[in-house]
């Protein structure tokens, strides 16, 4: 028999068991919604899809129509329609070819040099597929990243049409830029840009399993946050090895030879300064405050550059002309590419008039020294501009010169900032960009030019490729 004495006690005891109960339901239900959390695929957010369609959109205005407009009312006008035909056509070929297996060797994993097939003909990519960005637990629709990397890849080729403008086989064009885009833009890329991306870094461990998954100069450390090695030093070294190739065109150091249509040219610089925010801004990946830092810095280097080089031009050669303005502005832009990023708006500036200056050194007295017919400057403006940019990059993305620093994934933080190491990084980067694109673009030249030869020959350049390869005129006379 319980006296009343006992009863409180006993009453006590059963209300701080249900107490304790409920308690461990509560955790039980929080651990469990937790890992349930967890375990859910992530969402990628609205706004930084909607971004990146929009970048993607950007840079294909910057190839077609402003790389054509740009390229074609530099050449004379019996050539305009083939620059822009080649332009287009090659742009569109290179579409076809990233989704046949560009995208695939580009960015899966394979060895330092090469991805491999596991995304051959976009197998296995669903509208449920992600694409890791730069921030840990953030991703984009994988089909928004492969449309943004395809006009970078498309876009790069085109580029290199400007050097061997009104003098090759169109047919030999698409040979070439074939077999360049398979074996040196493909790599090139890989190298640079594979990764595991940031949530692989969850520890030091971790972090260094991951970097052996990575392409060789991003193990090196090398920064290019938009392409001034995988885009421009490659392109320009392409560029240059087949001017040298190729040789002259009929009548040059002879012949005036002055673009035919200035405005144009305007215009098509216009249209890539415009596009090249989604080039440059895109490839954050994020619509965030580091796209905020890379926007200004597009903004400022590439009106520093075009100011630089006027200045230049008038001081030098004694008047300023629209064509040194838009081609500071294009120079601008290469240079700030791989920096824009981890640069501050004060070095972008610096980068931009050191590219205004020393680019026009180099389409002026560095070709004449050397004597090759560049025809729209490719390796004067991209690969020098480029080259000018990644080296740049090791100096101005030191925090005490308002740089960014390069980001420690495992310590979820700016990491220290090594000056020497970093301009190291960046020269195996400009090094093996050069020398990787030269030697692919000098046997892919020499197989061309065994099968279908590389040149038109002297009465077709004479008359002008537009009529001889096409049989059409840009103007009615």
């Amino acid at each position: 028999m319980i006296s009343n004495e006992q009863l409180p006690v006993i009453q006590t005891t059963n209300r701080s068991s249900s107490w304790l109960w409920g308690i461990g339901l509560l955790v039980w239900f929080m651990s469990t919604l937790a890992w349930a959390q967890d375990s859910a695929p992530p969402v990628p957010d609205k706004g930084d899809t909607a971004w990146m369609l929009i970048s993607t959109v950007l840079v294909l205005m910057m190839a077609v129509p402003g790389l054509a407009l740009f390229y074609g009312g530099m050449v004379r006008a019996k050539n305009v329609l083939s620059v822009c035909m080649q332009v287009f056509v090659v742009f569109s070929l290179m579409t076809v070819l990233w989704v046949f297996y560009g995208y695939s060797l580009a960015f899966t994993s394979g060895n330092a040099f090469f991805g491999g097939f596991d995304r051959l003909f976009l197998q296995g990519v669903t509208v449920e597929s992600l694409a890791a960005t730069w921030s840990k637990g953030v991703y984009i629709p994988e089909y928004v990243y492969i449309a943004f990397q395809c006009t970078f890849a498309s876009i790069t080729p085109c580029l290199i049409v400007g050097a061997f403008a009104e003098r090759m086989k169109f047919s030999a064009v698409l040979l070439f830029m074939i077999l360049w885009f398979t074996f040196s833009y493909l790599p090139i890329a890989h190298m640079v840009w594979f990764w595991s991306g940031p949530d692989a870094y969850t520890d030091a461990a971790a972090g260094v399993e991951a970097g052996k998954l990575a392409g060789f100069l991003f193990q090196k450390g090398a920064l290019d946050f938009a392409g001034g090695t995988v885009v421009h030093i490659n392109a320009g070294i392409a560029g240059l090895i087949g001017a040298l190739l190729l040789g002259k065109r009929v009548g040059y150091g002879t012949a005036a030879m002055p673009p035919h249509n200035l405005p144009m040219v305007m215009m098509g610089a216009s249209l890539l300064w415009v596009g090249w925010f989604g080039f440059n801004v895109g490839s954050n990946l994020e619509a965030t405050g580091v796209a905020a830092l890379v926007f200004i810095n597009t903004f400022v280097a590439t009106a520093a550059a075009a100011v630089a080089w006027t200045l230049a031009e008038w001081v030098t050669r004694g008047r300023p002309t629209m064509l040194g303005g838009a081609s500071g502005a294009i120079a601008g832009l290469v240079a700030i590419t791989p920096a824009c990023g981890f640069v501050g708006p004060m070095g972008a500036i610096v980068l931009g008039v050191l590219a205004g200056a020393v680019c026009l050194w180099a389409v002026t007295w560095l070709k004449h020294l050397l004597r090759y017919d560049d025809s729209l400057d490719v390796f004067g403006v991209h690969c020098v501009g480029g080259i000018l940019g990644a080296m740049g990059t090791g100096v101005f993305a030191s925090p005490d010169l308002g740089g960014t620093s390069w980001y420690d994934y495992v310590a979820n933080a700016p990491a220290a900032f090594d000056m020497g190491a970093q301009v190291t990084a960046q020269a195996w980067a400009v090094g093996t960009t050069v020398l990787w694109s030269g030697v692919v673009s000098l046997i892919a030249y020499k197989l061309v030019d065994w099968t279908v030869g590389l040149r038109v020959t002297e009465e077709q350049e004479r008359e002008g490729l537009d009529t001889a390869e096409h049989g059409e005129r840009a103007y009615s006379s």
